[in-house]
């Protein structure tokens, strides 16, 4: 008995089963979405790894501008600018940012007796706010030095 079997059935026979085109699609979403993640993910953290790596330089270098500063007020008699009310811009150029990299003094205030102030008068103990960022934006340190006016041999202390 012969009869005429349809193609789906000859298919089966044979054992030759393919896969359909949408199975095909299916499979291809799933890889696509895994890729994209594990793309996004490496970015992630190459972006991230960028940012640490500037926080960690800005903070070693305000902290250096930091040393600089008290090394300044403390080794040479006009490194304190207590006459004219010290303002941020007495204090700039103490200190060389690396390359990439800004410092900058951003405030003084002046000890008051009780608490830092922004007027004067000066009582020789000067709060200077100091900020190490980097010029992408990324990374930004910001550190306060207690300045104490120096009183060595010599010189005239109130």
């Amino acid at each position: 008995m012969w009869r005429l079997s349809t193609l789906d059935e000859r298919r089966r026979a044979r054992g030759d089963r393919g896969e359909t085109l949408i199975e095909l699609m299916v499979a291809v979403m799933i890889l696509s979405t895994a890729v994209v993640a594990l793309v996004g993910a490496i970015a992630l953290s190459v972006r991230v790894s960028d940012i640490h790596r500037k926080q960690a330089t800005a903070g070693a270098a305000v902290r250096a501008f930091a040393e600089a500063l008290a090394t300044k007020v403390a080794t040479t008699p006009t490194g304190y600018h207590d006459a004219t009310c010290a303002t941020p811009a007495n204090y700039a150029g103490i200190y060389t940012a690396p390359a990439g990299y800004t410092a900058e003094v951003t405030a003084v205030t002046f000890w008051s007796g009780s608490a830092f102030v922004a007027t004067c008068p000066d009582l020789g103990v000067q709060r200077v706010s100091l900020r190490v960022a980097s010029d992408d934006g990324r990374a930004s340190e910001t550190i306060d030095v207690v300045l104490r006016k120096p009183c060595r041999q010599g010189d005239t202390c109130a």
